[in-house]
This record gives structure tokens, C-alpha cells and sequence, in this order.
């Protein structure tokens, strides 16, 4: 496989309950996460080696301050891969609207990459890569409806 597409969908919180403040500094939570219908498209084409990202949207970083780019990174570092891959994001999430966008971006490459690069990681191990990037990307791996809990 050479390439990839991918739907990267946004979420909302249909419940929130802060239970109190954890010694990390992030705030013990009990939520309800649920995917929507409104995404993001993430094609992924491999490349013989670098990371290279394309965004239809002019907000959004095409270097390492994007969370999509760091997956890549990520994956890279950990499955010790020299693998690289062009990763071209069509916006359609608002950028910054607390949806998820980012978020799901990262975890589409997250996916994406496992399947391009044939690193045959599970879902769960999926999601602790994710948890190292951001609070909101482990939900956005497999989506759905689920209660979250901890930070």
C-alpha cells in the first residue's frame, strides 16, 4: 500500500463533570465523547523518508507545531522507522473551535501509518502513542461514543 485516505471526524463532549484537580496540574474529568458526522480528510502517501504536510486551511501549521506532523514523528521514533510519508489534510473541522480537529488529524496519522507502514500496532498501543500527544487524541483513535475519565 502506497497511499492512504482517511476521515477524521470531530467530536463533542455531551457530558462534562470536573471531579477535582490532579498533582499534574490537569483537572480530574468524567466525560461523554462523542464523534460527528463533520471531518476531516487526511490522505497519506509514503515517501522514501522526511514528513511533508499539505493543509487546505492558511491557520494551520504544515511543520512540527502541527499535531499531525508530530504523530508522524512519533511513530517514526518509537517503531524505529526511517519511513516518511506526505500527509495532506483537507480542513473542513473549524480550526480552534474545541472540536477535536487537531486531534483527530493526529490520530487519523496515527492509524494511517500503522496500516502504510505496516508497523502492526494494536489499537490500545495506538492510543498510548496518542495519550503522549494530547489529552483528546487516544478518544480520537477509535471514536464512537465513550465515557473518558482522568485527565
Amino acid at each position: 500500500m502506497q497511499a492512504c485516505t482517511l476521515v477524521a471526524r470531530a467530536k463533542i463532549n455531551l457530558y462534562l463533570e470536573i471531579l477535582g484537580s490532579r498533582p499534574d496540574g490537569y483537572s480530574e474529568v468524567a466525560m461523554i465523547l462523542q464523534s460527528i458526522a463533520l471531518a476531516d480528510r487526511v490522505r497519506l502517501q509514503r515517501r522514501p523518508h522526511g514528513i511533508h504536510l499539505i493543509c487546505t486551511h492558511p491557520e494551520v501549521p504544515a511543520d512540527a507545531r502541527n499535531l499531525a506532523y508530530r504523530a508522524a514523528e512519533l511513530l517514526q521514533k518509537e517503531c524505529q522507522t526511517n519511513l516518511g510519508v506526505e500527509i495532506h489534510i483537507e480542513k473542513q473541522i473549524p480550526v480552534a473551535a474545541g472540536l477535536a480537529g487537531g486531534s483527530a488529524n493526529a490520530a487519523a496519522v496515527l492509524v494511517g501509518l500503522n496500516q502504510l507502514w505496516g508497523l502492526g500496532l494494536t489499537v490500545r498501543e495506538l492510543q498510548h502513542l496518542a495519550a503522549r500527544l494530547g489529552s483528546d487524541i487516544p478518544f480520537c483513535v477509535q471514536g464512537g461514543t465513550q465515557l473518558a475519565t482522568g485527565r
